[in-house]
């Protein structure tokens, strides 16, 4: 399978998740923050290349019903430029409450969200990865 890139896209941050090398698990790794998109999309061609990760998986903000809101739509886009920048695959997944999941963990951890918002991010890919990797294997 390979290692997979997991990303909680935000207009100033972006969280990231990585995969071991079986697709079984995921951990956070870290946060981007960038200034542009070119920007951006350098850093992630970069991590890509560092890390030797085979594919990418971006949160997919829907609406609490599963809705196309107006972040859907951000991502979306951001999803098809991506795609043009990287040369493997890049797939989406619904990431509905991750950031809420993402806090309570930190909270249990001893640490608070508000004040460790690039965690809650890398947190948030983590558990958007790891429920795309449980989801393939059923």
């Amino acid at each position: 399978m390979g290692r997979l890139l997991g990303i909680d896209y935000g207009e100033k941050r972006v969280g990231l998740a990585i995969s071991d090398p079986t697709g079984t698990i995921a951990s956070a790794l870290d946060t981007i923050l960038f200034k542009s998109k070119k920007d951006l999309f350098q850093q992630l061609k970069e991590r890509v290349v560092s890390e030797d990760i085979a594919g990418v998986v971006v949160g997919m903000p829907f609406g609490m019903k599963g809705q196309v809101t107006a972040q859907t739509e951000t991502v979306q886009q951001f999803i098809t430029e991506l795609r043009g920048q990287l040369s493997i695959s890049v797939d989406s997944a619904d990431e509905r409450l991750s950031s809420v999941e993402a806090g309570r963990i930190l909270r249990e951890q001893g640490h608070q969200p508000s004040r460790n918002k690039g965690m809650v991010d890398s947190t948030a890919a983590a558990i958007i990865l790891q429920s795309y990797l449980d989801g393939k294997k059923q």
